[in-house]
Protein backbone atom coordinates (compact mmCIF):
# COMPACT_ATOMS: atom_id res chain seq x y z
CA UNK A 1 0.00 0.00 0.00
CA UNK A 2 2.82 2.54 0.88
CA UNK A 3 6.22 2.98 -0.50
CA UNK A 4 7.93 1.25 2.69
CA UNK A 5 7.43 -0.73 5.59
CA UNK A 6 8.01 0.10 8.89
CA UNK A 7 11.28 0.46 9.49
CA UNK A 8 13.73 -1.99 12.03
CA UNK A 9 14.77 -0.16 14.98
CA UNK A 10 17.26 2.31 14.25
CA UNK A 11 16.48 2.79 10.89
CA UNK A 12 13.38 4.85 10.74
CA UNK A 13 14.73 8.41 9.42
CA UNK A 14 16.26 6.29 6.35
CA UNK A 15 13.46 4.72 5.66
CA UNK A 16 11.29 8.49 5.95
CA UNK A 17 13.77 10.14 4.13
CA UNK A 18 13.00 7.51 0.97
CA UNK A 19 9.50 7.70 1.97
CA UNK A 20 9.56 11.96 1.55
CA UNK A 21 11.77 11.84 -1.20
CA UNK A 22 9.68 9.05 -3.48
CA UNK A 23 6.17 11.56 -2.10
CA UNK A 24 8.13 14.51 -3.38
CA UNK A 25 8.61 12.59 -6.66
CA UNK A 26 5.09 11.87 -7.28
CA UNK A 27 3.64 15.49 -6.40
CA UNK A 28 5.59 16.53 -9.07
CA UNK A 29 5.84 20.36 -7.57
CA UNK A 30 6.83 22.08 -10.55
CA UNK A 31 3.77 21.10 -12.60
CA UNK A 32 2.03 23.21 -9.51
CA UNK A 33 0.23 26.95 -10.51
CA UNK A 34 2.55 28.47 -8.19
CA UNK A 35 6.21 27.50 -7.16
CA UNK A 36 7.34 26.53 -4.34
CA UNK A 37 10.01 29.25 -3.00
CA UNK A 38 6.35 31.31 -3.36
CA UNK A 39 5.69 30.57 -0.24
CA UNK A 40 6.80 31.28 3.08
CA UNK A 41 9.75 29.60 5.46
CA UNK A 42 7.86 27.14 7.53
CA UNK A 43 5.19 26.04 5.08
CA UNK A 44 4.47 22.48 4.90
CA UNK A 45 2.67 20.47 2.53
CA UNK A 46 -0.29 18.32 5.30
CA UNK A 47 -3.58 16.04 4.67
CA UNK A 48 -4.56 13.79 1.74
CA UNK A 49 -2.15 15.00 -0.53
CA UNK A 50 0.63 13.06 1.56
CA UNK A 51 -1.35 10.85 2.17
CA UNK A 52 -1.90 9.95 -1.27
CA UNK A 53 1.36 10.30 -2.39
CA UNK A 54 2.76 7.83 0.04
CA UNK A 55 -0.17 5.23 -1.13
CA UNK A 56 0.66 6.73 -5.08
CA UNK A 57 -3.19 7.40 -5.82
CA UNK A 58 -2.91 11.12 -6.32
CA UNK A 59 -5.18 12.59 -8.98
CA UNK A 60 -3.95 14.69 -12.24
CA UNK A 61 -4.67 17.68 -9.81
CA UNK A 62 -4.47 17.00 -6.42
CA UNK A 63 -6.05 19.40 -3.94
CA UNK A 64 -3.20 20.90 -1.95
CA UNK A 65 -3.30 21.71 1.55
CA UNK A 66 -0.74 24.10 2.95
CA UNK A 67 0.26 25.39 6.66
CA UNK A 68 2.28 28.04 7.53
CA UNK A 69 3.21 30.22 10.27
CA UNK A 70 2.04 33.24 9.23
CA UNK A 71 -1.58 34.95 8.03
CA UNK A 72 -2.32 32.38 5.32
CA UNK A 73 -5.84 34.74 3.72
CA UNK A 74 -3.02 37.73 3.57
CA UNK A 75 -0.51 35.29 1.28
CA UNK A 76 -3.00 33.71 -0.44
CA UNK A 77 -4.42 37.86 -1.68
CA UNK A 78 -0.45 38.48 -2.33
CA UNK A 79 -0.28 35.17 -4.70
CA UNK A 80 -3.42 36.10 -6.43
CA UNK A 81 -1.94 39.37 -7.12
CA UNK A 82 1.54 37.75 -8.43
CA UNK A 83 -0.02 34.08 -10.15
CA UNK A 84 -3.40 35.14 -11.22
CA UNK A 85 -6.65 32.88 -10.08
CA UNK A 86 -8.68 34.02 -7.45
CA UNK A 87 -8.82 33.67 -3.82
CA UNK A 88 -11.58 32.43 -1.70
CA UNK A 89 -11.50 33.19 2.27
CA UNK A 90 -12.61 29.93 3.72
CA UNK A 91 -12.57 31.19 7.45
CA UNK A 92 -11.34 34.29 8.44
CA UNK A 93 -11.10 33.76 12.21
CA UNK A 94 -8.73 30.82 11.89
CA UNK A 95 -7.10 32.67 8.79
CA UNK A 96 -7.62 30.06 5.50
CA UNK A 97 -8.18 30.58 2.32
CA UNK A 98 -7.94 28.88 -1.13
CA UNK A 99 -6.58 29.85 -4.35
CA UNK A 100 -8.02 28.65 -7.53
CA UNK A 101 -5.63 28.93 -10.50
CA UNK A 102 -5.75 27.13 -13.27
CA UNK A 103 -7.97 24.15 -12.58
CA UNK A 104 -5.60 23.93 -9.27
CA UNK A 105 -7.29 24.76 -5.19
CA UNK A 106 -4.80 25.00 -3.16
CA UNK A 107 -5.66 25.89 0.62
CA UNK A 108 -3.82 27.62 2.89
CA UNK A 109 -4.30 28.12 6.76
CA UNK A 110 -2.42 29.44 9.46
CA UNK A 111 -0.85 26.41 11.61
CA UNK A 112 -2.55 25.95 14.85
CA UNK A 113 -0.32 25.56 18.04
CA UNK A 114 3.14 26.58 18.75
CA UNK A 115 4.42 23.89 15.98
CA UNK A 116 3.69 22.18 13.16
CA UNK A 117 3.93 18.85 15.11
CA UNK A 118 1.04 20.42 17.97
CA UNK A 119 -1.24 21.16 14.21
CA UNK A 120 -0.61 17.40 13.27
CA UNK A 121 -1.95 16.46 16.55
CA UNK A 122 -5.39 18.40 15.68
CA UNK A 123 -6.33 16.25 12.70
CA UNK A 124 -8.91 13.67 12.52
CA UNK A 125 -6.60 10.83 11.73
CA UNK A 126 -2.81 9.70 11.79
CA UNK A 127 -3.19 9.28 8.40
CA UNK A 128 -3.86 12.50 7.20
CA UNK A 129 -2.05 13.70 10.52
CA UNK A 130 1.54 13.63 8.32
CA UNK A 131 3.39 16.39 6.76
CA UNK A 132 6.39 17.52 4.38
CA UNK A 133 7.69 20.75 4.75
CA UNK A 134 8.18 22.15 1.43
CA UNK A 135 11.44 23.52 2.28
CA UNK A 136 12.94 19.72 3.38
CA UNK A 137 12.62 17.67 0.68
CA UNK A 138 13.71 14.06 2.91
CA UNK A 139 11.71 15.06 5.75
CA UNK A 140 8.31 13.26 6.46
CA UNK A 141 6.95 14.54 9.66
CA UNK A 142 4.61 11.71 11.40
CA UNK A 143 4.43 12.10 15.38
CA UNK A 144 0.88 9.59 14.88
CA UNK A 145 2.23 7.45 13.22
CA UNK A 146 0.24 7.66 10.39
CA UNK A 147 2.81 6.08 8.01
CA UNK A 148 2.61 2.74 9.88
CA UNK A 149 -1.65 2.59 10.05
CA UNK A 150 -1.49 3.37 5.96
CA UNK A 151 0.99 0.02 5.70
CA UNK A 152 -0.92 -1.99 7.99
CA UNK A 153 -4.51 -0.24 5.88
CA UNK A 154 -5.96 0.96 9.47
CA UNK A 155 -7.91 4.04 9.83
CA UNK A 156 -6.99 5.35 13.13
CA UNK A 157 -8.85 8.68 14.70
CA UNK A 158 -6.39 10.88 16.46
CA UNK A 159 -8.76 11.14 19.40
CA UNK A 160 -12.26 11.17 20.37
CA UNK A 161 -12.23 15.40 20.76
CA UNK A 162 -10.55 15.47 17.66
CA UNK A 163 -13.53 13.90 16.07
CA UNK A 164 -15.93 16.27 17.93
CA UNK A 165 -14.30 19.54 17.33
CA UNK A 166 -16.05 19.04 13.74
CA UNK A 167 -18.34 15.98 13.84
CA UNK A 168 -18.08 15.99 10.07
CA UNK A 169 -15.24 13.99 10.85
CA UNK A 170 -17.49 11.18 11.95
CA UNK A 171 -18.68 10.39 8.56
CA UNK A 172 -15.50 11.10 7.08
CA UNK A 173 -13.72 7.97 8.82
CA UNK A 174 -16.47 5.99 6.97
CA UNK A 175 -15.79 7.77 3.86
CA UNK A 176 -11.97 7.54 3.83
CA UNK A 177 -12.27 3.81 4.91
CA UNK A 178 -14.42 2.58 2.07
CA UNK A 179 -12.42 5.15 -0.43
CA UNK A 180 -9.13 3.28 0.67
CA UNK A 181 -10.40 -0.14 1.39
CA UNK A 182 -9.31 0.56 5.13
CA UNK A 183 -9.85 -1.67 8.18
CA UNK A 184 -11.52 1.27 10.94
CA UNK A 185 -10.34 0.77 13.95
CA UNK A 186 -12.18 -0.53 16.80
CA UNK A 187 -11.91 2.52 19.24
CA UNK A 188 -12.12 4.58 16.58
CA UNK A 189 -15.40 2.90 15.26
CA UNK A 190 -17.11 2.77 18.91
CA UNK A 191 -16.51 6.76 19.12
CA UNK A 192 -18.19 7.43 15.55
CA UNK A 193 -21.41 4.89 16.77
CA UNK A 194 -21.38 6.55 19.97
CA UNK A 195 -21.88 10.13 18.96
CA UNK A 196 -23.86 9.76 15.79
CA UNK A 197 -26.48 12.14 16.75
CA UNK A 198 -23.69 14.77 16.40
CA UNK A 199 -24.02 15.07 12.69
CA UNK A 200 -26.55 17.10 12.95
CA UNK A 201 -24.80 19.56 14.04
CA UNK A 202 -22.95 19.70 11.05
CA UNK A 203 -24.22 21.91 7.73
CA UNK A 204 -26.19 19.91 5.43
CA UNK A 205 -24.25 20.69 2.23
CA UNK A 206 -21.11 19.85 4.07
CA UNK A 207 -22.76 16.11 4.85
CA UNK A 208 -24.09 15.93 1.60
CA UNK A 209 -20.62 16.66 0.00
CA UNK A 210 -19.00 13.75 1.91
CA UNK A 211 -22.26 11.47 0.64
CA UNK A 212 -21.47 12.06 -2.66
CA UNK A 213 -18.10 11.58 -2.70
CA UNK A 214 -18.92 8.19 -0.98
CA UNK A 215 -21.53 7.45 -3.18
CA UNK A 216 -18.62 7.81 -6.50
CA UNK A 217 -16.53 5.10 -4.38
CA UNK A 218 -16.39 1.97 -6.04
CA UNK A 219 -17.59 0.27 -3.47
CA UNK A 220 -19.58 3.04 -2.21
CA UNK A 221 -23.02 1.09 -2.15
CA UNK A 222 -21.59 -0.79 1.16
CA UNK A 223 -19.87 2.23 2.27
CA UNK A 224 -23.65 4.38 2.48
CA UNK A 225 -24.50 0.82 4.26
CA UNK A 226 -22.31 1.36 6.98
CA UNK A 227 -23.10 4.55 7.41
CA UNK A 228 -26.96 4.29 7.45
CA UNK A 229 -26.21 0.79 9.93
CA UNK A 230 -23.96 3.47 12.34
CA UNK A 231 -27.01 5.69 12.51
CA UNK A 232 -25.02 8.96 11.33
CA UNK A 233 -27.99 10.02 9.14
CA UNK A 234 -31.22 9.54 11.64
CA UNK A 235 -30.53 14.16 12.44
CA UNK A 236 -31.52 14.04 8.45
CA UNK A 237 -33.37 11.63 7.40
CA UNK A 238 -37.17 11.68 8.14
CA UNK A 239 -38.93 8.86 9.97
CA UNK A 240 -35.64 7.41 10.84
CA UNK A 241 -35.60 4.44 12.91
CA UNK A 242 -35.61 4.94 16.37
CA UNK A 243 -32.47 2.56 16.61
CA UNK A 244 -29.15 3.01 14.22
CA UNK A 245 -29.17 -0.29 12.36
CA UNK A 246 -32.36 -1.59 13.13
CA UNK A 247 -35.74 -2.00 11.97
CA UNK A 248 -37.39 -2.92 8.61
CA UNK A 249 -36.31 0.05 6.54
CA UNK A 250 -33.04 -0.37 7.75
CA UNK A 251 -32.76 -3.66 6.04
CA UNK A 252 -34.26 -2.64 3.16
CA UNK A 253 -31.44 0.19 2.75
CA UNK A 254 -28.42 -2.33 3.12
CA UNK A 255 -29.49 -4.84 0.59
CA UNK A 256 -30.69 -1.96 -1.80
CA UNK A 257 -27.38 -0.19 -0.99
CA UNK A 258 -24.87 -3.32 -1.31
CA UNK A 259 -26.85 -4.61 -5.24
CA UNK A 260 -25.65 -1.35 -6.00
CA UNK A 261 -21.98 -2.15 -7.17
CA UNK A 262 -19.79 -1.98 -10.25
CA UNK A 263 -20.67 -5.57 -11.06
CA UNK A 264 -24.17 -5.17 -11.33
CA UNK A 265 -23.39 -2.40 -13.30
CA UNK A 266 -21.46 -4.19 -15.46
CA UNK A 267 -23.75 -7.50 -15.23
CA UNK A 268 -26.36 -5.03 -17.09
CA UNK A 269 -24.46 -3.69 -19.72
CA UNK A 270 -23.11 -0.49 -18.63
CA UNK A 271 -20.29 1.20 -19.89
CA UNK A 272 -17.41 3.00 -17.60
CA UNK A 273 -18.96 6.40 -18.55
CA UNK A 274 -22.59 5.61 -17.55
CA UNK A 275 -21.33 3.74 -14.60
CA UNK A 276 -19.26 7.07 -13.59
CA UNK A 277 -22.83 8.81 -13.03
CA UNK A 278 -25.60 6.49 -12.79
CA UNK A 279 -24.05 4.54 -9.80
CA UNK A 280 -23.68 7.28 -7.51
CA UNK A 281 -27.16 8.95 -8.35
CA UNK A 282 -28.86 5.43 -7.57
CA UNK A 283 -27.15 4.89 -4.62
CA UNK A 284 -28.44 8.10 -2.99
CA UNK A 285 -31.75 7.83 -4.42
CA UNK A 286 -31.48 4.28 -2.64
CA UNK A 287 -30.23 5.94 0.33
CA UNK A 288 -31.92 9.23 0.63
CA UNK A 289 -35.92 10.35 -0.47
CA UNK A 290 -36.09 13.57 -1.90
CA UNK A 291 -36.96 14.87 1.75
CA UNK A 292 -33.98 14.35 3.26
CA UNK A 293 -32.46 16.18 0.12
CA UNK A 294 -33.83 18.99 1.11
CA UNK A 295 -32.67 18.86 4.39
CA UNK A 296 -29.20 18.23 3.37
CA UNK A 297 -29.59 21.71 1.57
CA UNK A 298 -29.25 19.70 -2.13
CA UNK A 299 -30.36 21.27 -5.43
CA UNK A 300 -34.46 21.11 -6.51
CA UNK A 301 -33.14 19.02 -9.56
CA UNK A 302 -31.68 16.11 -7.56
CA UNK A 303 -34.40 15.95 -5.21
CA UNK A 304 -36.75 15.25 -8.22
CA UNK A 305 -34.49 13.23 -9.68
CA UNK A 306 -34.01 10.76 -6.52
CA UNK A 307 -37.81 11.11 -6.27
CA UNK A 308 -38.42 10.00 -9.53
CA UNK A 309 -36.06 7.08 -9.20
CA UNK A 310 -37.77 5.79 -5.86
CA UNK A 311 -41.09 6.13 -7.47
CA UNK A 312 -40.24 4.02 -10.19
CA UNK A 313 -38.14 1.69 -8.55
CA UNK A 314 -41.16 0.25 -6.89
CA UNK A 315 -42.44 -1.14 -10.76
CA UNK A 316 -40.15 -4.29 -11.04
CA UNK A 317 -42.39 -4.82 -13.67
CA UNK A 318 -42.46 -1.71 -15.43
CA UNK A 319 -43.33 -3.50 -19.07
CA UNK A 320 -46.80 -4.77 -17.81
CA UNK A 321 -47.56 -0.82 -17.09
CA UNK A 322 -50.21 0.56 -18.50
CA UNK A 323 -49.64 2.83 -21.82
CA UNK A 324 -49.71 6.26 -20.22
CA UNK A 325 -47.54 5.52 -17.30
CA UNK A 326 -44.92 3.65 -19.26
CA UNK A 327 -44.87 7.17 -21.58
CA UNK A 328 -44.46 9.19 -18.02
CA UNK A 329 -41.78 6.95 -16.75
CA UNK A 330 -39.72 7.51 -19.84
CA UNK A 331 -40.22 11.20 -19.84
CA UNK A 332 -39.54 11.80 -16.34
CA UNK A 333 -36.83 9.39 -16.25
CA UNK A 334 -35.06 10.00 -20.02
CA UNK A 335 -31.60 10.82 -18.29
CA UNK A 336 -31.73 8.83 -15.75
CA UNK A 337 -33.07 5.45 -16.77
CA UNK A 338 -29.48 3.84 -16.25
CA UNK A 339 -29.98 4.17 -12.83
CA UNK A 340 -33.33 3.02 -12.51
CA UNK A 341 -32.25 -0.46 -13.75
CA UNK A 342 -29.58 -0.63 -11.74
CA UNK A 343 -32.06 -1.12 -9.14
CA UNK A 344 -33.56 -3.60 -10.64
CA UNK A 345 -33.15 -6.86 -9.21
CA UNK A 346 -30.50 -9.59 -11.14
CA UNK A 347 -33.77 -11.84 -12.14
CA UNK A 348 -34.85 -8.33 -14.36
CA UNK A 349 -31.17 -8.32 -16.24
CA UNK A 350 -32.48 -9.48 -19.26
CA UNK A 351 -35.41 -6.88 -19.69
CA UNK A 352 -32.79 -3.95 -18.11
CA UNK A 353 -30.37 -4.84 -21.07
CA UNK A 354 -32.95 -4.33 -23.53
CA UNK A 355 -33.88 -1.21 -22.20
CA UNK A 356 -30.92 0.26 -21.85
CA UNK A 357 -29.90 -0.37 -25.96
CA UNK A 358 -33.39 1.12 -26.38
CA UNK A 359 -32.39 3.88 -24.42
CA UNK A 360 -29.01 4.54 -26.17
CA UNK A 361 -30.87 5.21 -29.36
CA UNK A 362 -31.62 9.12 -29.11
CA UNK A 363 -34.53 7.84 -31.53
CA UNK A 364 -36.54 5.48 -29.93
CA UNK A 365 -39.72 7.40 -29.90
CA UNK A 366 -40.77 5.53 -26.23
CA UNK A 367 -37.32 6.09 -24.56
CA UNK A 368 -36.87 9.42 -25.69
CA UNK A 369 -40.32 10.73 -26.55
CA UNK A 370 -41.17 13.96 -28.65
CA UNK A 371 -44.34 15.78 -29.51
CA UNK A 372 -45.19 13.93 -32.76
CA UNK A 373 -46.42 17.69 -34.04
CA UNK A 374 -45.92 21.30 -32.90
CA UNK A 375 -48.77 22.90 -31.01
CA UNK A 376 -48.83 25.97 -33.25
CA UNK A 377 -49.05 24.02 -36.75
CA UNK A 378 -51.68 21.80 -34.77
CA UNK A 379 -54.01 25.11 -34.09
CA UNK A 380 -53.14 26.69 -36.78
CA UNK A 381 -54.75 23.38 -39.32
CA UNK A 382 -57.76 22.63 -37.24
CA UNK A 383 -58.66 25.97 -35.56
CA UNK A 384 -57.55 25.01 -32.01
CA UNK A 385 -57.22 27.85 -29.44
CA UNK A 386 -54.99 27.34 -26.47
CA UNK A 387 -56.59 25.04 -23.77
CA UNK A 388 -56.50 22.20 -22.17
CA UNK A 389 -57.98 20.27 -24.67
CA UNK A 390 -55.11 21.55 -26.61
CA UNK A 391 -52.60 20.08 -24.02
CA UNK A 392 -54.59 16.60 -24.10
CA UNK A 393 -55.00 16.05 -27.93
CA UNK A 394 -50.24 16.82 -27.80
CA UNK A 395 -50.39 14.41 -24.96
CA UNK A 396 -52.45 11.94 -26.76
CA UNK A 397 -50.63 12.37 -29.65
CA UNK A 398 -46.92 11.94 -28.18
CA UNK A 399 -48.27 8.39 -26.84
CA UNK A 400 -49.75 7.31 -30.18
CA UNK A 401 -45.86 8.10 -31.47
CA UNK A 402 -44.72 6.80 -28.49
CA UNK A 403 -46.15 3.19 -29.13
CA UNK A 404 -45.40 3.24 -32.85
CA UNK A 405 -49.34 4.15 -34.42
CA UNK A 406 -48.06 7.46 -35.83
CA UNK A 407 -45.14 8.29 -37.67
CA UNK A 408 -45.19 11.46 -39.22
CA UNK A 409 -47.00 15.24 -38.61
CA UNK A 410 -49.19 14.07 -41.06
CA UNK A 411 -50.24 11.07 -39.65
CA UNK A 412 -50.44 13.22 -36.11
CA UNK A 413 -52.82 15.83 -37.98
CA UNK A 414 -55.29 13.01 -39.35
CA UNK A 415 -55.09 11.37 -35.49
CA UNK A 416 -55.95 14.06 -34.07
CA UNK A 417 -58.36 15.24 -36.40
CA UNK A 418 -60.15 11.41 -35.87
CA UNK A 419 -59.87 11.99 -32.42
CA UNK A 420 -61.76 15.46 -32.51
CA UNK A 421 -64.18 14.46 -34.00
CA UNK A 422 -64.80 11.11 -32.49
CA UNK A 423 -64.86 13.28 -29.14
CA UNK A 424 -67.25 16.15 -30.73
CA UNK A 425 -69.93 12.68 -31.77
CA UNK A 426 -69.64 11.42 -28.25
CA UNK A 427 -70.55 14.87 -26.92
CA UNK A 428 -73.43 15.43 -29.56
CA UNK A 429 -74.79 11.84 -28.41
CA UNK A 430 -74.70 12.28 -25.07
CA UNK A 431 -76.45 15.64 -25.35
CA UNK A 432 -79.03 14.33 -27.48
CA UNK A 433 -79.63 11.49 -24.97
CA UNK A 434 -80.29 13.89 -21.99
Amino acid sequence: RVLFRSPPMGSAAPARADAARLAWQRLNPQRWPVPLEAFPAGTALVGGAVRDALLDRLGERPDIDLVLPGDAVELCRQLRRRHGGSAVVLDAERSIARLVIDGWSLDLARQEGDSLHADLHRRDYTINAMALPLAEPEALIDPLGGATHLEAGLLVAVSEANLLDDPLRLLRGLRLACELGFHLEPQSRMWIQQHHARLGDVAGERVLAELEKLAAAPTGGSGLADVQASGLLRPWQVGAEPTPGSGPEAERALARLQQLDPGHAAALGLSPEETAWALPLARLAALLTGDDLQRLRSSRKLQQRAERLRHWGQHLDAEALPEAQRLQLHRQLEDDLPALLLSWPPQAAATAQAWLQRWRNPGDPLFHPTPAIDGARLQRELGLKPSPQLGQVLDRLMLEKAFGRIHTPADALQAAQDWLTESSNHDSSGSRRD
